[in-house]
């Protein structure tokens, strides 16, 4: 639900939870109207940047006047809270309207992070004026006052949301601009196209011809191509899985549990000189250097003959781990020769296999021979390598890295795909000779859908769907 911009809102917008620092956020027109009734300049204190000081208070009345600052201004000051004898410290920030990230009046109160504290420094300012705000709603006002469109309100949800580091540069290259420049230089040849076709037809009776067919055709062509890369960066976001999974398999007792505890750097498997002490299958995520994947730990490999109820299971399972994994590691213990179900298993040439030898550190008795990652789970031997073997095999398997948020990437598909439609046939019409007003009707029909991606074009559904996903106070 859109409200009114005329409203002045008022939420935390630092993490929950105590803090060294707590950060309260207002914006609207009202912000200095509301800020008088509750807020108090300390004497001799200057606006840090700001051309005038802020008027002093009395020890018991509010500041007389907040002037409306130029630029961003800090003001040390303090404000009383109901039911609390002290005044509570606090530093003031303002930003005047249009330079501020809502594009209104904004300011933040910086004060302790204390979580009862901000909630009653929230009430305090829901009796001056302020209302709550609702999830995204200061997002939702940036994008409302054209501070930024909505490929780029996504991406701030992107930086809150993001796992990883390659996952928050994305987002974060986004909300530079990174997809929305793109989009403004598309539709903005669009248009301009758009506008020299419907003057020619509009002056069609004086045999005017503005642009010639092959420059419309040169056009089209061009805006099909970035259209069809703008596909591609979605479609990249749309296959490219955020962790791969990573199942140890191996003989029992070939220090399978003994790896993914060295892997994680924790104990998280049972380790027992007793075969067959892993029963079932364990997970883990690990963080490479920003890849995150899913470890499986699995059941050793056992003759059907020896199987009970129980044990089998278990090999059911450890076996649709290993299938569903991105990479398998097949643990071959360096201590003593291959047995027969390893042999059968290394003569099957496996591209999504890697051969870890474990327990390295102790006398070589394996016959052997191939490439392998030489470990030891005791020594750290062989680790460091085994880590980055593991991430470049996770990285090829989640595909080519994606260039947008995943938000983005699951609302634009379909808007992308109809902009090419109309551009295809736009561009067909052109190459045949056909009438301008057809050629002119599918422009439309692809800015419309190019409007929706970047905003300019929306419902309040649409906006509804994607700032509701945001946290208060963002």
């Amino acid at each position: 639900m859109i409200h009114s911009l005329e409203e002045t809102i008022a939420a935390v917008c630092s993490p929950p939870g105590g803090a060294a620092r707590g950060i309260v956020r207002l914006s609207g027109p009202g912000v200095i109207d509301c800020l008088k009734r509750v807020f108090r300049s300390e004497p001799d204190q200057r606006a840090h940047g700001a051309t005038r000081s802020l008027p002093e208070a009395g020890p018991l009345g509010p500041a007389a006047q907040l002037p409306l600052p130029r630029r961003a201004t800090v003001v040390d000051g303090s404000i009383q809270l109901d039911g609390h004898g002290r005044r509570l410290p606090c530093e003031l920030y303002l930003w005047p309207a249009g330079k501020s990230y809502t594009g209104q009046m904004t300011a933040e109160i910086h004060t302790l992070g204390s979580p009862p504290l901000l909630e009653a420094l929230l009430q305090r300012l829901f009796q001056a004026g302020a209302r709550l705000a609702e999830p995204g709603e200061f997002t939702l006002r940036a994008f409302l006052c054209n501070r930024i469109d909505l490929t780029q309100a996504e991406a701030v949800l992107g930086v809150i949301d993001a796992a990883t580091p390659r996952q928050f540069q994305v987002a974060l290259n986004q909300l530079a601009g990174g997809l929305a420049r793109p989009l403004r230089r598309l539709r903005d040849c669009l248009l301009d196209l758009l506008a020299d076709l419907e003057a020619g037809l509009d002056f069609a009776d004086e045999d005017l011809e503005l642009l010639g067919p092959g420059q419309i055709q040169r056009q089209l062509a061009e805006a099909a191509e970035t259209v069809a890369a703008l596909r591609d960066q979605m479609a990249r976001r749309g296959v490219a899985s955020p962790t791969s999974r990573v199942a140890i398999i191996g003989w029992p007792n070939t220090g399978k549990s003994s790896l993914f505890n060295a892997l994680l750097g924790r104990a998280g498997a049972i380790v027992s000189d007793q075969a067959g002490t892993t029963r079932d299958y364990l997970t883990a995520e690990l963080d490479l250097d920003g890849v995150r994947v899913v470890l499986v730990d699995t059941a050793g490999v056992e003759p059907a003959s020896r199987l009970d109820p129980v044990t089998g299971a278990a090999q059911a399972a450890g076996a649709e781990q290993a299938a569903t994994a991105q990479l398998r590691l097949l643990c071959i213990d360096s201590t003593r020769p291959l047995n027969g179900w390893e042999r059968a298993e290394l003569r099957l040439r496996q591209a999504d296999r890697l051969i870890v030898l474990t327990k390295c550190d102790l006398p070589p008795g394996t016959d052997f021979q191939g490439p392998a990652v030489a470990t030891s789970s005791l020594t750290g031997h062989g680790l460091q390598s085994l880590w980055g073997r593991i991430r470049e095999a996770a990285v090829l398997a989640s595909g080519p890295q994606a260039d947008v948020v995943a938000a983005t990437a699951r609302r634009c598909t379909h808007s992308l795909r109809l902009a090419a439609a109309c551009l295809d046939r736009a561009a067909a019409l052109a190459r045949e000779g056909g009438a301008d007003e057809l050629v002119a009707s599918e422009i439309r029909v692809a800015l419309d859908e190019l409007g929706q991606v970047v905003g300019a074009v929306y419902t309040e559904d649409l906006l509804d769907r994607v700032f509701s996903r945001f946290c208060i106070g963002k």
